[in-house]
């Protein structure tokens, strides 16, 4: 998709609930059929373009559903600026614990390197009730299973390798918005 048509589609959306001049905003586009995070800077040229792992389960909103949640969002947090390249948050906490690609046994759904936590953006689509982005804790994530990426394997979050979460953690500021098809 365009970012051209990735910004008009951010036109018709509900303005109050957009951060203030989208248009001097990156923006994400997570394109879940493709296994694909597009990453356009303000003046749409393109910022990075990385394969991802999105939910095993298919995209979907409901709470416990384990599905990735569809739609606007924002980013509303960044966790992990300066941890170690394989380190893993247990509650968005950084442990003791490293958790690296080339010792991964493939057991376990660990979140490493980076926390960026969304937000949706569009009531009863992906805000509010059981249906709420940010209270599913809906992340973009390192993985240590990067042998999955490029296919849906997650448990609803947005996986990238960790060395994308670390480049794709350092252009994105709070408030950037992301679609997910």
């Amino acid at each position: 998709m365009s970012p051209d048509a990735l910004r008009k589609r951010l036109a018709a959306a509900n303005a109050d609930l957009l951060p203030a001049n989208p248009e001097q905003r990156a923006l994400i586009y997570i394109d879940s059929a493709q296994q694909q995070l597009l990453l356009f800077n303000p003046d749409n040229t393109l910022a990075m373009n990385c394969a991802v792992s999105t939910s095993r389960h298919g995209p979907g909103q409901q709470v416990g559903s384990y599905q990735t949640p569809t739609g606007i969002h924002r980013i509303a947090q960044k966790i992990g600026e300066g941890e170690s390249f394989g380190r893993v948050f247990r509650g968005r906490v950084p442990v003791d614990e490293l958790c690296l690609p080339e010792h991964y046994d493939g057991e376990g759904d660990f979140i490493t390197t980076r926390i960026v936590w969304l937000d949706g953006l569009e009531p009863g689509h992906n805000r509010g009730g059981d249906v709420d982005s940010h209270d599913r804790y809906i992340y973009v994530h390192g993985t240590p299973d990067e042998a999955h990426i490029g296919a849906p394997a997650s448990m609803g979050c947005v996986r990238l390798r960790n060395a994308d979460v670390i480049e794709f953690f350092d252009r994105v500021r709070v408030d950037d918005l992301v679609i997910i098809d």
